[in-house]
């Protein structure tokens, strides 16, 4: 299934180690170029010791948005709220309808391995391929 945008973080699954799930199967990878993905760490402190373990360089250089710690698009306050028909692919942990700020877009929750596949594939991808990365 194509989507339109990719969602890594919010306070529940934005910890240190999702974040090296992502960065370890992102490195040396674009994200398709029909896809935003939208990184939230879950805290300031996790956010800083991303920069140092340099995370956050992975990300950027794969094409990735990187956001402030806090709430913001699993809430769809700001940061990525999705257009009508919107398929997106989201570590939040809820994903009832109008969760992301828009009742129209469609949200599948997933691991951050899983979400990070399928940033690069442009589809829901199964991230079993970079397991030589994991």
């Amino acid at each position: 299934m194509k989507i339109n945008e990719a969602y890594l973080g919010t306070c529940s699954n934005g910890r240190l180690e999702d974040l090296e799930i992502a960065a370890r199967i992102l490195k040396g990878n674009p994200v398709h170029p029909d896809v935003e993905f939208i990184i939230a760490p879950a805290s300031r402190e996790i956010y800083l010791q991303a920069v140092k373990k340099g995370l956050i360089e992975i990300f950027v250089d794969s094409g990735c948005v990187v956001v402030g710690a806090g709430c913001g698009p699993c809430v769809g306050t700001h940061n990525g709220i999705p257009a009508d028909n919107d398929r997106i692919i989201s570590t939040a942990n809820r994903n009832f309808k109008g969760r992301m700020g828009n009742p129209n877009a469609f949200i599948y929750l997933a691991s951050p391995a899983t979400v990070a596949a399928s940033a690069i594939k442009g589809t829901i991808a199964d991230p079993r391929s970079y397991r030589k990365r994991l």
